[in-house]
């Protein structure tokens, strides 16, 4: 495994990350359900392979995946660098409307008190006494970010959090949030067929912070052609895929069929293809993923074997081009 520094702090991360969106189920993720039994070795895995930093939210299965987490954590928690989020909330207690979600109205709010509610119930629907990093989920256009940001420097004040990065933000987002504290890092969805979020990486290198990629298989869809095979319930995140309908289908076909014989070359499979290119972006790029299964884990932690050459990045980028053109 290899490791970063958070940004400007003295938290050092794994650049694999254990993204726990999954365990939190729903009709989100209506494949699998998983219990305490299995999070926990999964956890156990993660250690044995290096991985220290878990990633989670309130809003991933209405508090499931935080209450699963926690308890899988227990006897445990010093090993692992924990980070979940805040401002989205199903507490009826206002904000901006956002989504209903498996029975669930969920705001997003950014004022102070809502920022130190979600983070009390955080640390108490995963029984910890401070959480290692906590995120802002989403931006907003109402609350000032001196007030969000006010918040959130008190509660690291308090010892209730170490450190701060935001998420689904863009560069002016960083710039503002940065005049109020330290940001370590920004978490955005990033992948060889969504990857317009690079305008990001000057001005995270100006701050010497961390560009922490989810999305990077896209769901899954990234993950191999045998994701065409599969079907899933209408509410299902990868149900809602372009890449799942017609004309996208066809030219994800055709993508992985350009794809095969560098997969051959480098005896690797597509996921670890997709995740080496994504690595190849940026030097600070930290690789959140998400893990139900030990297969995924294992092969994940695999892509550090891999050295692409400039030739192939810039042809796997190239194949990338024709397959979103269609």
């Amino acid at each position: 495994m290899k490791y970063q520094k958070l940004g400007n702090t003295d938290i050092e991360v794994s650049r694999i990350s254990f993204g726990a969106w999954g365990i939190g189920g729903g009709n989100v993720w209506s494949d699998m359900s998983v219990d305490v039994r299995h999070v926990r070795d999964l956890l156990d895995h993660a250690y044995d392979l290096g991985i220290n930093y878990i990633d989670t939210a309130p809003v991933y299965g209405v508090g499931t995946s935080e209450k699963i987490l926690g308890e899988a954590l227990k006897g445990c928690r010093d090993r692992f660098i924990v980070q979940t989020k805040c401002c989205l909330n199903w507490r009826n207690e206002g904000g901006e409307f956002e989504y209903v979600r498996d029975g669930y109205t969920v705001n997003k709010d950014h004022h102070a008190s809502a920022i130190r509610k979600d983070v009390e119930d955080s640390l108490v629907r995963m029984s910890l006494d401070h959480i290692d990093v906590e995120v802002v989920h989403r931006m907003s256009s109402v609350v000032p970010v001196e007030e969000t940001m006010s918040e959130l420097n008190k509660l690291i004040e308090e010892g209730k959090i170490r450190a701060v990065i935001i998420s689904n933000s863009e560069p002016q987002n960083y710039e503002e949030y940065a005049k109020y504290g330290v940001i370590a890092g920004v978490q955005e969805k990033f992948s060889l067929l969504s990857d317009d979020k690079r305008r990001y990486f000057d001005t995270l290198k100006k701050y010497g912070a961390v560009f922490q990629v989810y999305g990077s298989l896209d769901e899954g869809i990234l993950a191999g052609p045998a994701i065409l095979e599969k079907t899933f319930g209408a509410d299902d995140i990868r149900s809602k895929s372009k890449w799942m309908k017609e004309p996208g289908r066809t030219a994800l076909k055709k993508m992985y069929e350009m794809l095969a014989p560098l997969c051959e070359k480098y005896n690797c499979s597509y996921a670890n293809l997709v995740q080496a290119w994504t690595l190849r972006q940026d030097p600070n790029i930290n690789l959140l993923t998400g893990f139900r299964r030990f297969a995924t884990m294992d092969d994940t932690c695999k892509v550090f074997d891999i050295s692409l050459s400039d030739e192939d990045v810039q042809e796997i980028s190239r194949i990338a081009e024709i397959t979103k053109k269609g």
